[in-house]
């Protein structure tokens, strides 16, 4: 088990490798140490973002404390954060919901992701799952495209209503794979994921987790995943990719924290990310959920998270949603 002096001594090699100064530091965390999850007990983020805190706990002689703030798709739990402390002891559990799309689908939203929060680490990429209904006659992603063109818009796309992962993501690949699907946004990733096992729609792409038992059983096809053209996430499923180059529109989880968190503080806590995504019950629930771990500098993070932003954006433009 790393002590307390390796974990110093590995946030100390981050941040010189970042190029922060070295100096004396207090010690850290003098108390519990609180994670808001802008989520619901029991969904991918808060399972994950539980695992982790308690790997990232094993450092410290103090405990990590889980704080569900579900609501308004993530933004209650967000904005809670940023008005918190920036001494480290609150922590967000960050995601793509939350952080990139809520502000562009929500009037409400107060925060600005890019300028309101400290970015210590990407932990988990999210892949999306191209999956249709069996009696399509369809075995890969080029065929199915093919066939959607040929049917001329007429074909149905499902997802768990406007403005939702599902519904950016599918948006997303249309226009990257030049076919048009009318939308049929349902109240929820599972029924939308259910009208596709039904035969009420076509296809969905749709968070890995809520489609995978399906695909096990049978119910659901597999065509491919949203994650670039060398990842393999689930297994020997091509990437969406070697199809329509170029094409990513995957989700994520990250750790963050109110802004003006002290510059060593954050090479620390990236540094102990790292460390914790080798945790072997983590390891276990990314399996699970079909994430894949992805530990960063706050730069790297900082850099993925514009990007998610500006595409998400896109998306929400060609889709016409106006915020609400």
């Amino acid at each position: 088990m790393p002590t307390r002096r390796d974990f110093l001594a590995a946030g100390a090699g981050l941040a010189s490798a970042l190029g922060l100064p070295a100096r004396a530091q207090t010690v850290f965390p003098q108390r519990a140490v609180k994670f808001i999850i802008p989520n619901a007990p029991g969904s991918s983020v808060d399972t994950i973002g539980r695992l982790l805190m308690a790997e990232m706990a094993k450092a410290w002689s103090q405990p990590a404390v889980a704080d569900n703030r579900a609501g308004a798709s993530g933004a209650l739990g967000m904005d809670a954060g940023r008005a918190s402390p920036a001494d480290g002891h609150t922590l967000m559990i960050g995601s793509t919901s939350a952080v990139s799309t809520a502000p562009l689908l929500q009037r409400a939203v107060r925060y600005d992701p890019m300028n309101d929060f400290d970015l210590i680490s990407l932990v988990a990429l999210l892949p999306n799952v191209l999956v249709c209904n069996p009696a399509l006659p369809v075995r890969n992603t080029r065929e199915f495209i093919d066939h959607l063109r040929s049917r001329g818009g007429k074909s149905n796309m499902a997802s768990a209503g406007i403005g939702s992962a599902s519904h950016l993501a599918g948006v997303a690949f249309q226009t990257a794979a030049d076919f048009r699907s009318l939308h049929v946004p349902y109240k929820g990733g599972s029924q939308g994921v259910m009208s596709v096992v039904a035969g009420e729609t076509d296809w969905v792409l749709t968070p890995a987790p809520a489609a995978m038992s399906l695909v096990s059983s049978g119910r659901l096809r597999l065509l491919g995943h949203s994650m670039p053209q060398d990842s393999r996430p689930l297994g020997d499923t091509p990437s969406l990719a070697t199809a329509v180059p170029g094409f990513e529109f995957s989700g994520w989880i990250g750790l963050m924290a109110p802004k003006g968190l002290p510059a060593v503080l954050t090479a620390d806590l990236a540094a102990n990310v790292a460390r914790a995504l080798r945790g072997q019950e983590l390891l276990k629930a990314f399996d699970t959920n079909g994430a894949v771990p992805r530990a960063s500098s706050p730069q790297e993070f900082r850099a993925y998270l514009a990007r998610d932003i500006a595409q998400n954006k896109k998306a929400v433009d060609t889709a016409g949603v106006q915020p609400e």
